[in-house]
């Protein structure tokens, strides 16, 4: 099963990465393009579920009404619904498989990114050449830069200041928590309806769903800080740029959301 999963989309991304590395002559941007190439292929998948996502925050009123209604009949309850979402166009169930492919797709591109970050002591030839294509094998005397404007890809971004007992994350680890803090704040309105749903029957498991959703969006852009400090920096850039071509998707599909109040403010209205 591993191996198969590595045939079908690991080792494919890694020599597309690889491919594309011959033509700008480094892999930052390699990096960079790769992943906005693929989440741009992944557009027909994203944007759906992002516009299913707001339509889902839309009828939050009348979900609420209806959990209200039938609080004490569960089976009324998901009857209600389903003609809810009959009579809105709206699937709940149809965003799962394009989630997981997505997620799929995710775990072979970081885990192509791993593979030529992370030598394990080899030259980077020898590490790569047994799993690229016929076509794509590099020649033993190829000197691969890892550097992208004065900064290594196969070290973390930290910055080291002296006196300090522990480095201070990078700017392009900052840059992507920040990102990440803009999106959580652009799905605000899709929790908040969610929350307020779960709300109209205190008693129910969603309300720890809600919660937990609540939560979660303020934890990534934290996670993300505490992972660029092990993660190597080409695999920061790569999750700065998913993260925010990810952003314009969402943005395309359901607006500026959470962060309307935001930029109200900076424009003065």
């Amino acid at each position: 099963m591993l191996e198969l999963w590595k045939l079908l989309l690991e080792y494919p991304l890694l020599n597309a990465l690889i491919a594309l590395t011959r033509v700008t002559g480094g892999l930052g941007w390699s990096i960079i393009l790769l992943t906005i190439g693929l989440r741009l292929i992944m557009t027909p998948l994203v944007i759906p579920s992002l516009k299913a996502s707001k339509k889902m925050q839309d009828l939050a009123p009348d979900l609420a009404a209806l959990k209200t209604q039938y609080k004490d009949d569960k089976q009324g309850l998901i009857k209600a619904q389903a003609e809810l979402y009959k009579k809105n166009g709206l699937n709940p169930a149809a965003g799962c498989l394009p989630q997981i492919i997505q997620i799929l797709v995710l775990i072979a591109l970081f885990n192509a990114f791993n593979t030529v970050l992370k030598p394990n002591g080899q030259s980077l030839v020898e590490h790569l050449n047994p799993v690229l294509y016929a076509v794509n094998k590099l020649p033993s005397d190829l000197r691969l830069s890892t550097s992208f404007y004065g900064l290594e890809l196969t070290k973390p971004d930290l910055i080291h200041i002296p006196g300090l007992p522990v480095p201070l994350p990078g700017l392009f680890v900052l840059a992507s928590a920040l990102i990440q803090f803009a999106s959580s704040k652009m799905m605000m309105p899709e929790v908040k309806a969610a929350a307020k749903v779960a709300k109209s029957t205190p008693n129910d498991s969603d309300n720890i769903m809600a919660a937990t959703q609540t939560q979660m969006l303020y934890m990534f852009p934290l996670m993300t800080i505490f992972f660029g400090y092990q993660f190597q920096f080409g695999l920061v850039l790569y999750w700065l740029v998913f993260s925010a071509v990810s952003m314009v998707q969402q943005y395309f599909a359901s607006g500026w959301g959470g962060l309307t109040p935001l930029i109200k403010k900076i424009h003065g209205r």
